[in-house]
């Protein structure tokens, strides 16, 4: 029987040293007992770093994290049963927002299914098409042939995780017991030989260059950029594009365009304020749009491009997606964004008339200058302290107020600061989780901006944040802070059916997994404490109390003076 135990271990072993040698370096562990061969063979590879989280829900989506840090796959373990479908919101979010996972689920072997034996599921095929590939391995086998064979399928898992669309991939691995070899533990030998696989640049046609350059020369038009995998010389290409057509960039927070060295003249960050005014947007209707990435946060943007139905619209995507949920799309091209850049700016097309890029300017001016004197929630002042203070590290982002909050007041600078978020399926669930995972693999300051629901629904997450060097900002408002902007408001079971108030008192929370906790109430006092959690070398946790009715208030008051 210590045979069966070895053998699980060493097909383990060729499995994992498969997906090293393929580029994986991190393995997020949930403990179980059927996936013990596979726990021991990540916690002892000498190239594998092992987090172990409990709560497998958490532990996916700190997964994503670590993963959205460098967009390199991460190995996620857990043991059969219902283990692996505490994994799907996580899945969800990897397929949505393109994050290369490996999901490695222990399973019962084939005679244990389907009979009534304990933790036993149905387990091949548990995403659905949520994954860019399922595999089912067979049962174990220790001949070198097999060996071998089982360490190029990991290679091509990890493959198929990062090309053509990014996104997880399921390996079910049925195991059967006993599972700890009672004698000593086979060691890696030989590390397997690292396995690359390198992959194109989508360079755009010549021909269809020559087309868009065409139809873009001498027109008004807009630059519009949504989250994105973008290469590294996407912003500096995109700025000369913009300065060859004339024409202005709205840049998405997540589209990590508005800070940073590049050249920002043509990029605008407070488009959310001045497409209130129908009298500019009446005046100053595209001829074209040209759009990267996903569809931005604004709902004031996206409103304005849907009345742009009699201009051209150019979407450039190079994974094969088609995110037009706006129906709007007469011009695809599948090509990198930076190339289409560069072939746009040598095409050499006319610039706009003058008038149309400092029409938008001066709008720019205008908010930036009204901003600074109009009465603010103090979601406005928090936003303003991140971003200063933050400058050069990372920023999370919760979904609802929080992004939406980030969009209209974070204007930009010159210091660096990438923005993250999960808005592939824009859930409430994991940004604790992922918060916390992007820390781990980044290795500099991050600082997580959520309402008190999102934090609330990820709570067990913070059992991962000892050691770590994470400020979280909770902005406490109540509940469901954005429904109050939505037409539920009015019904007459708002409360208890959409705001759900929890009345947490979150200080508890901090001191039960030993974060250093903070409450404020205004402006001020927090950005004193964001500058003594940033100093501190450890975990935070800052609750902004959010009066909801006066925030509402102000927020109304603030668009109503931006849109006069």
């Amino acid at each position: 029987m210590n045979d069966v135990a070895t053998a699980n271990l060493r097909w383990a072993m060729a499995l994992v040293d498969g997906l090293v040698a393929a580029g994986v370096g991190h393995a997020v562990i949930s403990p179980g007992s059927r996936s013990t061969p596979l726990a021991l063979a990540c916690l002892r590879h000498p190239r594998l770093r092992a987090w172990i989280q409990v709560d497998e829900r958490s532990a996916g989506f700190f997964a994503l994290g670590l993963s959205k840090a460098d967009r390199r796959p991460v190995a996620l373990i857990c043991t059969s049963g219902s283990a692996p479908a505490n994994w799907f919101p996580a899945v969800i979010e990897a397929n949505h927002g393109l994050i290369p996972l490996i999901l490695l689920t222990a399973d019962r072997p084939p005679e244990l299914r389907d009979c009534g034996a304990n933790q036993a599921i149905d387990q091949i095929k548990l995403f659905g098409g949520q994954v860019r590939a399922s595999h089912e391995l067979p049962l174990v086998e220790t001949t070198t042939v097999a060996l071998q064979n089982l360490g190029w399928l990991a290679a091509r898992a990890v493959d198929q995780s990062r090309w053509p669309l990014p996104g997880p991939v399921h390996i079910n691995v049925p195991l059967r017991e006993p599972l700890v070899p009672s004698g000593a533990l086979p060691e890696y030998e030989v590390a397997a030989m690292p396995k690359t696989v390198s992959y194109p640049a989508m360079l755009p046609p010549a021909d269809e260059i020559a087309r868009w350059a065409t139809e873009l020369s001498g027109r008004p038009g807009l630059i519009v950029c949504g989250e994105g995998f973008y290469q590294d010389g996407f912003p500096a290409a995109l700025a000369q594009l913009a300065e060859q057509l004339a024409c202005p960039v709205l840049a998405d927070p997540l589209s990590n365009l508005r800070f940073g060295a590049h050249d920002r003249s043509r990029f605008f960050s407070r488009y959310d304020a001045f497409l209130r005014r129908t009298g500019f947007t009446e005046a100053h209707s595209p001829e074209w749009v040209l759009r990267f990435g996903a569809m931005p946060v604004s709902k004031q943007l996206q409103n304005t491009l849907a009345a742009c139905a009699e201009a051209t619209h150019f979407l450039v995507e190079s994974h094969g997606r088609w995110p037009d949920p706006l129906h709007l799309t007469t011009h695809l091209l599948r090509a990198d964004a930076d190339a289409v850049c560069a072939a746009l700016v040598a095409a050499r097309p006319l610039s706009a008339p003058v008038a149309w890029l400092e029409d938008f300017i001066a709008q720019e001016r205008r908010i930036d200058a009204l901003t600074q004197a109009a009465a603010k929630p103090i979601e406005a002042e928090v936003v303003e302290s991140l971003l200063y203070q933050l400058a050069g590290g990372c920023l999370f982002s919760g979904n609802s107020m929080a992004i939406r909050d980030l969009d209209s007041f974070a204007a930009g600078g010159e210091a660096p600061l990438r923005i993250v978020g999960n808005r592939g399926a824009s859930g409430i669930d994991g940004n604790v989780s992922t918060a916390l995972g992007l820390a781990a693999a980044l290795g500099k300051p991050v600082a997580a901006l959520l309402g008190d629901l999102a934090f609330y629904h990820d709570m067990n997450g913070l059992l991962a944040a000892r050691g770590l060097n994470i400020t979280f900002v909770v902005l406490n408002n109540g509940g469901g802070g954005i429904f109050s902007y939505l037409p539920q408001a009015g019904l007459e079971e708002f409360e208890r059916g959409w705001l759900t108030p929890t009345e947490l008192d979150f200080s508890h929370a901090a001191r039960m997994y030993g974060l250093d906790f903070r409450r404020v109430e205004n402006g001020a006092d927090f950005d004193a404490a964001l500058a003594l959690a940033l100093a501190h070398d450890g975990p935070d946790l800052i609750e902004v109390a959010v009066e909801r009715e006066i925030s509402v208030n102000l927020h109304r008051a603030y668009w109503a003076v931006m849109a006069a």
